[in-house]
């Protein structure tokens, strides 16, 4: 998918989907894969997700309501990603069969990779 045509997919949204907009705007990559899967199973899988980030206390955005609204939604849906240029956020999105609507739209915050343990023994 063109990053033109994600554009405008994202404008008008809440606080999560401008907040992808910007990073794609400010040079984030972006991946849109061929092939749908079932909103249902990926409710489950990102309700798990939001147990782990609440547990963990990682930042999101917009991860209930992507949960809930997929949970909704009835029809395949294909996934996306937009990476902010710093790496920081990863913006998980979800597109009808088509790719013409989005369904929801959620960012996790990314950690930084823990430094390697020394050697003890």
């Amino acid at each position: 998918m063109k990053r033109e045509q994600l554009e405008r997919l994202l404008g008008g949204g809440d606080e999560t989907t401008s907040a992808a907009l910007s990073a794609l705007r400010a040079g984030a990559s972006h991946v849109v894969w061929d092939g749908t899967t079932s909103p249902e199973s990926l409710a489950t899988v990102y309700g798990r997700r939001l147990r782990h980030t609440l547990r963990r206390g990682i930042e999101t955005s917009g991860l209930a309501r992507a949960v809930q609204h997929l949970d909704l939604f009835g029809r395949p849906v294909r996934l996306g990603q937009i990476k902010t240029a710093d790496g920081s956020w990863v913006f998980m999105l979800y597109l009808d069969e088509d790719g013409s609507t989005l369904v929801a739209c959620t960012g996790v915050r990314q950690t930084q990779p823990r430094p390697p343990r020394p050697d003890t023994r």
